[in-house]
């Protein structure tokens, strides 16, 4: 099992583009995985097992690894199924993330049930869950996952104008297992504030990785 000391205090970066981003390449993710660890990251978060293989040419360092898919029937759509968690954990990921909000999932189930299951099939595996409220958080814990993340924080319904800030400090205090903070985190002093309230490690995506977005924000500005 993958020994999360390594990652204490550092910075993870997000490198993922979907479909309708002009960046969608996995070689492209690659080289941002790579320009990533020249800058001093210490961990990486992707998106498919396309990029994920892409990006293990390029560095050696620990990655996240999700699957993201949509469903019609159901708002889950970060590592939703047994079917992403088998892929990510036959490629060999040092960390599998997932959604662990109260939201249904495709199947019907819920987070907590769901796990169960994933856990007995792979009890040796490290887990992740994006959450996006502190109660969420408390519920992936006691499910048995080893890591909280802040990752959905707004990004739900339920959660809607909450800030990752705010629920990491909330979180932090209740919850025993490490809390990644993630989401929102688009300036340096954000990041350095998250580890001050606590997180174990920062994940930053859009604020490096995503360049319209980065654009849009100098743009609104002038």
């Amino acid at each position: 099992m993958y020994d999360l000391q390594n990652l204490k205090g550092s910075l993870i970066v997000s490198c993922q583009a979907l479909e309708d981003e002009p960046l969608h390449s996995s070689h492209i993710m690659s080289k941002m995985a790579l320009a990533a660890s020249q800058g001093g990251a210490k961990g990486i978060r992707a998106n498919t097992v396309k990029d994920i293989k892409a990006i293990k040419k390029e560095v050696d360092l620990p990655i996240i690894g999700i699957i993201k898919r949509d469903f019609e029937d159901s708002g889950v759509y970060i590592t939703p199924t047994m079917e992403e968690v088998d892929a990510l954990v036959g490629e060999g990921m040092e960390i599998v993330a997932l959604d662990a909000t109260k939201i249904t999932r495709p199947e019907g189930s819920h987070f907590v049930d769901f796990f169960a299951r994933v856990k007995e099939k792979y009890p040796e595996q490290i887990f992740m869950a994006d959450v996006s409220t502190v109660e969420e958080g408390i519920e992936a814990e006691k499910a048995g996952v080893n890591i909280v993340a802040t990752t959905l924080v707004g990004y739900t319904e339920h959660s809607e104008g909450d800030t990752p800030l705010e629920t990491l400090q909330k979180m932090v205090e209740v919850i025993s297992v490490p809390v990644i903070a993630e989401g929102n985190m688009d300036t340096p002093e954000k990041a350095a504030k998250a580890l001050e309230l606590g997180a174990y490690a920062v994940v930053v995506g859009s604020a490096i990785t995503r360049p319209q977005l980065i654009t849009e924000k100098f743009v609104k500005a002038l």
